[in-house]
Parts: structure tokens; C-alpha cells; sequence
């Protein structure tokens, strides 16, 4: 049986641990966080460690969720107790695998990792990058059932991850911004608040989902909804009006261009 350990129990940490711990029953789990009322509510399932030192002692796989800007404090902690039988894995942007192997040392093996909220739910989406010399095939395995115990996983090449944070690690922020506008016209128009996020919501997961299902260019999914001379169509020139697509391409731009800043910092 695979041990992880988790080093954070914020949201995302605490959404990782759940969806681990209720589809992937290979794995056991460990968890730390200097806030003792945050382990205090996981499940009667995940061992609680008293310390750093016990994550590292207990655990193979230590995965780091704590924000960023905590990771070089953490770093000098745990450095000492680690040994080349680890594996790190960081979801946190701004630290390439180069740069936590200055901080933790060449033998340690590390793996970069980008997952969303959405894994509280079970619908995440995280992608991930190793140096393909450091982990084996059946540690490749193990990682990949933990990824996908909360969503869906893929493994890509370092290089595009600052683009995955803009792509998956931002947009749930990007989704729920649409959301809440859709919702305030829905209010306006006399529709209740409660109702209105819930059909809004539920609209853009089914949305969603035709494109992952069928597997249709989102354009011919449009034109299918925008009968000649509709409301629909209406809707859609206004929005090209008000350069709706531009802006989604300059949020992700920006998105972009932050996470690269961070990484040379």
C-alpha cells in the first residue's frame, strides 16, 4: 500500500484528501497542519501526524499544500528529513521542479502538479511534470491514481505548465464570475436568486459536458443553438459586440503572464 502524505489541510489540500480517501483505497493517508482544528475535521480514516518530521518518517509521497508563499519555509523544515526514497509533489505555482530542487537538493525526486477546486466535488482537473529519468512506472501509477481519485489527471511537458495554471488552475474563478452575471440577469428579469445560480450553474455543466461528450468543435455546438433570426444569435452578437472572447483571452493572458513572472522570481 502506497503512503501520502499531505503537508497543508486548506482547501485544496483538504479537497485532495477526500477524493483520495473516498475512490482510491490503495493508498494510505497522513496529514499536517500547524492548524489542528483543519485535521480535526477529516475523516476518521486519515492518520493525523503530530509533525513534519512524522509526514516524512511515514510517508513516501509528500504532497505540499500550503501556499506559495510558504513553501521556503517548509522547505528549510522538512529538507533535512528527506532522503532519495521521497517523492515531493508541489501544487503550488511559481516552483519549477529546478527551483525546489535548489531549496530540498538534487536527490530529492519532485513532482509539479497543478490541480483545481473542482477535486472537492470529484471534477478535477490537475495536470503534472516529472523528470521522466526519477520515477518509475509503478510510481507513475501510484501518482496518477491519486490525481485522478478527484477528477481527471494528465501528465505534460514542464515547459506548458505556467499555461495549464491559466487554462485549469484560474478558470473555475473565470466560470463562476459567468455564473454570477448570468444569475444577476436571471434576477433581474424576475427569476429567484436561488434559482438563478442553480439554472445558471447547471446550464454551463451541461454546456460543458457536450463538448467532452460528443467531442464537437464548441463552434458547431454554438451554431447548433442559434436558430436564424432567434434570441440566441441576438445574444451571441452582442456579446462579440462587447468583446466577450477578448477578454477571456486577455484574463488568461495575464493569468499567464503572472505565473511566469513567479517562476523566474
Amino acid at each position: 500500500m502506497s503512503t501520502v502524505g499531505f503537508i497543508g489541510v486548506g482547501n485544496m489540500g483538504s479537497a485532495m484528501i477526500s477524493g483520495i480517501s473516498k475512490r482510491n483505497h490503495d493508498i494510505k493517508l497522513y496529514a499536517y497542519d500547524v492548524d489542528k482544528s483543519k485535521t480535526s475535521n477529516l475523516d476518521s480514516s486519515i492518520n493525523i501526524a503530530e509533525s513534519l518530521i512524522e509526514i516524512c518518517q511515514k510517508s513516501k509521497y509528500i504532497v505540499l499544500s500550503v501556499k506559495p508563499q510558504f513553501y521556503p519555509g517548509l522547505f528549510k523544515e522538512i529538507k533535512n528529513c528527506l532522503t532519495k526514497e521521497h517523492i515531493i509533489i508541489t501544487v503550488a505555482p511559481g516552483y519549477s521542479i529546478a527551483k525546489v530542487k535548489l531549496y530540498l537538493g538534487n536527490v530529492v525526486r519532485v513532482v509539479r502538479a497543478m490541480p483545481n477546486t473542482p477535486a472537492l466535488v470529484g471534477e478535477g482537473m490537475t495536470s503534472y511534470s516529472f523528470l521522466n529519468d526519477e520515477i518509475t512506472e509503478d510510481e507513475h501509477n501510484t501518482i496518477k491514481g491519486v490525481f485522478s481519485s478527484f477528477g481527471k489527471s494528465v501528465k505534460i511537458d514542464e515547459s506548458n505548465m505556467e499555461a495549464i495554471i491559466a487554462t485549469t488552475g484560474s478558470s473555475p474563478a473565470y466560470a463562476y464570475l459567468f455564473i454570477e452575471a448570468m444569475a444577476d440577469a436571471a434576477v433581474s428579469f424576475g427569476i429567484p436568486r436561488d434559482d438563478a445560480y442553480m439554472l445558471s450553474a447547471q446550464a454551463l455543466k451541461g454546456a460543458a459536458q457536450m463538448v467532452l461528450d460528443t467531442k464537437e468543435h464548441p463552434a458547431k455546438l454554438k451554431d447548433a443553438v442559434c436558430s436564424p433570426g432567434g434570441t440566441t444569435i441576438e445574444a451571441v452578437l452582442k456579446l462579440e459586440e462587447t468583446q466577450f472572447r477578448n477578454s477571456i483571452i486577455k484574463a488568461m493572458t495575464a493569468c499567464y503572464n503572472k505565473a511566469n513572472k513567479m517562476n523566474k522570481e
